[in-house]
């Protein structure tokens, strides 16, 4: 069936993050080994919680500092978590207009509400290019849930099959896969440029 639409993920498909910076923050302010923040980290509850919009970063940082066992103050928890961007992805930034041109295209985040409040305002201009970016604190769903997926393809009155979606996260690519949507994963050995061409020919 023909794509109508394109549905790309933000973080490492169009914009680079990198938690590693937020980790390697913490550890200089809090003088903590950086090891001890990648051998407690996890996508726990709160995280999703976070994500979802159900509790706010005061919340959250709270829930950080008994995970992590260290005391920041509210600031160094909140510049630290804004550690987290690398550069725009040029490759596929540069395609984005050429998508727009020929498809309807839309972008669909998992991320919190400081982080988005940050790229709203970083790169507007990088991301005027999309019809409306689907952002998990507003609409208070996550992938890889199926409600997820259901509801950008209610919302764009479109069946699943009409769209191609990428993500550089194995499940939620999976996730989408199982909904009906046409999903790829985007890998270094493999760009959203590269997959978009191969696909849509563009």
């Amino acid at each position: 069936m023909k794509i109508d639409a394109v549905l790309l993920d933000l973080g490492n498909v169009v914009l680079g993050v990198d938690f590693r910076l937020v980790f390697d923050y913490w550890s200089k302010i809090s003088q903590t080994p950086p090891e001890h923040f990648y051998s407690k980290w996890s996508i726990d509850a709160e995280y999703q919680y976070h994500e979802k919009g159900l509790i706010d970063f005061k919340a959250y940082s709270k829930h950080l500092s008994e995970k992590f066992q260290i005391t920041l103050n509210q600031d160094q928890w909140l510049k630290g978590w804004n550690k987290l961007w690398t550069k725009p992805i040029t490759s596929t930034i540069d395609l984005l207009p050429k998508i727009n041109s020929e498809y309807k295209l839309y972008a669909l985040t998992n991320t919190n509400f400081i982080h988005a409040e940050f790229f709203k305002q970083t790169y507007k201009v990088e991301l005027s290019h999309f019809e409306k970016i689907y952002i998990s604190n507003e609409i208070g769903l996550r992938k890889p849930d199926f409600e997820c997926y259901e509801h950008v393809c209610n919302d764009i009155s479109l069946p699943p099959e009409k769209v191609l979606f990428l993500d550089d996260t194995q499940e939620h690519v999976l996730g989408a896969k199982r909904f009906g949507i046409n999903a790829q994963q985007v890998t270094k050995e493999l760009g959203a440029n590269q997959i978009i061409s191969k696909t849509l020919g563009l």
